[in-house]
């Protein structure tokens, strides 16, 4: 029986598609950090340098009146901290709303002494729809055609709005995304987070700027034109993840969506393993159903400006797929005494190529961003096990969960419940 076992793993090793997929599994990752590198410098060069020299904003004219629209459902320990952080916002006209999901704890009782004191607006839900919903049903309540969404948990920099404002000066713009910062460092696993959201998130979207169209508006922090809103037919609460969506949406009806290093928020981000699996695990849900929803981009010539979006979003979840496949394959290939073919246990100059360039990927994006939080290089260290643990949590959480949103069409008319993490 072993023999038989062993003779059946020499003949899948011989199989061309074996081949083809670890000449993949090898080569994207390599490709992709240089490509990630060298756009997010281009960036950096091209929109961020001259910026840099002045540090300050654009001044404008005339400010717009915006709207900062915080969506929340019991966010009773977070939402004084975060509107008295958005009360302070240094902007000549602006207005803050909080639309409550029809929470079951003491948000509103937080939110109430704002409400009194005139600095904020609440929209009260009697019935709990989810953050897609309740965003929708808040978008005609609202005083500002420029909205700036924030999570209920998220504290945004005084200059936010001077930032993300002077990009809507141009009519095609219907969206600015800011620069999340993660606020609580405090474990190992948030620091891994701080990590990946300076030296992966931010880097991308430097680099998917210079392509012309970006995967995700981070629904952290995002300011929108609101007629666009209106146009695309507002957020689609069946979606898992309604930013990336909205994202979509904007961009294949032709808006142009921008990124704003400079408008900073601070967040919290899950400090647990469970809760970072849980926030992933809809991630990669949401993702995959986007995928099959806009499929369509990736074949009109209409939308060829998001073809590397796509296309770069599909390989990523193939390639997670030969990360588990291929993985698993070694491990019951060495078990039945088969040493597997173009593998060693022992690191070799490409895997050392591969771990390389990913910690050098890793460091462009901290010394990119460090500008914008000075204590960010100290938690570089932590980016050595990056590539081991991290790429193997995040691929096994996209080989389970992106099925369903592949295979199984998003029904309209559903609703994405609210999905609290932290």
């Amino acid at each position: 029986m072993r023999e038989a076992i062993a003779a059946f793993f020499v003949a899948l090793q011989a199989n061309p598609v074996y081949w083809w997929a670890l000449v993949f599994f090898a080569v994207y990752p390599v490709l992709s950090a240089i490509v990630w590198v060298t756009t997010g410098i281009h960036f950096y060069l091209r929109r961020e340098r001259d910026i840099e020299d002045r540090q300050a904003p654009t001044r404008l004219e005339h400010y717009p009146p915006v709207s900062v629209l915080i969506p929340a459902f019991g966010e009773e320990k977070v939402i004084a901290e975060t509107l008295r952080w958005a009360t302070a916002i240094d902007y000549p006209d602006y207005e803050v709303v909080v639309v409550d999901d029809a929470s079951t704890d003491r948000t509103r009782v937080e939110v109430r002494p704002f409400v009194e004191s005139g600095r904020v607006r609440l929209i009260a839900k009697e019935y709990n729809e989810g953050k897609a919903m309740a965003l929708n049903d808040a978008l005609g309540c609202l005083r500002g055609e420029i909205v700036l969404i924030m999570d209920a948990d998220a504290c945004p920099d005084p200059q936010i709005l001077r930032w993300m404002v002077p990009h809507f000066e141009s009519p095609r713009v219907a969206g600015v995304t800011g620069n999340p910062r993660v606020a609580n460092r405090d474990t190992f696993l948030s620091q891994l987070q701080l990590v990946e959201f300076t030296s992966i998130v931010s880097l991308q979207r430097r680099a998917q700027r210079i392509w012309g169209r970006i995967l995700t508006m981070s629904g952290v922090v995002g300011a929108f034109r609101r007629s666009a809103l209106l146009d695309v037919g507002r957020y689609s609460p069946e979606m898992a993840t309604e930013d990336i969506d909205m994202t979509w949406k904007l961009q294949r009806a032709l808006y142009d969506v921008r990124y704003e290093p400079h408008a900073l928020v601070w967040m919290r981000v899950p400090p647990t393993l469970r809760g970072l699996v849980k926030q992933r695990r809809r991630w990669a849900l949401g993702l995959a159903q986007v995928l099959r929803r806009h499929g369509r981009v990736a074949v009109k010539w209409r939308t060829r400006r998001m073809w590397p979006v796509f296309y770069e979003a599909t390989l990523s979840i193939l390639w997670a797929y030969c990360f588990v496949v291929l993985t698993t394959l070694w491990a019951f290939s060495y078990a039945v005494g088969v040493p597997p073919a173009g593998v060693s246990p022992i690191p070799n100059w490409w895997g050392m190529t591969i771990g390389t360039l990913c910690l050098t990927q890793l460091f462009t994006g901290v010394m990119l961003d460090r500008r914008y939080d000075r204590g960010v290089l100290q938690h570089y260290p932590v980016a050595v096990v990056y590539p081991i643990v991290y790429w193997m949590l995040m691929a096994v959480i996209t080989v389970f969960c992106s099925p369903a949103g592949l295979l199984r069409r998003a029904r309209h008319g559903a609703v994405t419940h609210w999905k609290t993490e932290r």
